[in-house]
């Protein structure tokens, strides 16, 4: 009984992370064209005609295929490559507490432009040792992350704390400290 539950939770908390990414990847992203482009038709709306210089602010979903296809870029203020994830990582280390980041969906933006880092790596844009900085630095994020959660959860969370979450963190917060609950209960009571 309790691995199923474990296991309907586990898929409960996957799906809520990808509706997340999902919601994510329909959020506006500020893109700048390369090359000109005469257009296209998506999903039945007229996309473009882009004109090289110019920036243009189209749902992450929509850039994306313009952007592997070297229409446009990612404007310099929305970019997230290896040097700013490695800013990311080192402000997580140096604060002990749990940062307030802008964008609530901050880790899966860490998580998506690492494929255009993928790209650049298979296209010889950019040394393979950038693509693995980038996945070094995501990986100390999260885990200095997670930990701070898990510090979190031992106890209810301030209004302050929990501004800081990102949306994918309060659900793991609301799981983790259920659990601790139960748990830090069957031993302490008797």
């Amino acid at each position: 009984m309790v691995s199923l539950n474990l296991e309907r939770l586990e898929e409960n908390f996957r799906d809520y992370l990808l509706r997340l990414n999902f919601i994510f990847k329909n959020q506006n992203v500020i893109t700048e064209c390369v090359n000109d482009y005469p257009g296209v038709s998506v999903l039945g709306e007229n996309v473009g005609h882009f004109e090289k210089g110019k920036q243009y602010k189209l749902k992450f979903f929509i850039a994306v295929p313009f952007i592997n296809s070297n229409v446009l870029k990612v404007s310099g203020g929305e970019k997230c490559d290896n040097v700013d994830v490695q800013r990311y990582a080192i402000n997580e280390r140096d604060d002990q507490t749990l940062m307030r980041r802008d964008n609530k969906y901050f880790l899966n933006k860490i998580k998506e432009f690492r494929k255009f880092m993928e790209r650049e790596v298979e296209e010889n844009v950019r040394p393979k040792v950038e693509l693995d900085r980038y996945n070094s630095y995501n990986a100390n994020i999260v885990d200095s992350r997670l930990l701070k959660l898990l510090r979190l959860a031992k106890a209810e969370l301030s209004l302050n704390d929990e501004e800081k979450l990102t949306n994918s963190e309060k659900k793991l917060y609301n799981h983790m400290f259920s659990i601790i609950k139960v748990w830090r209960s069957f031993f302490l009571n008797t």
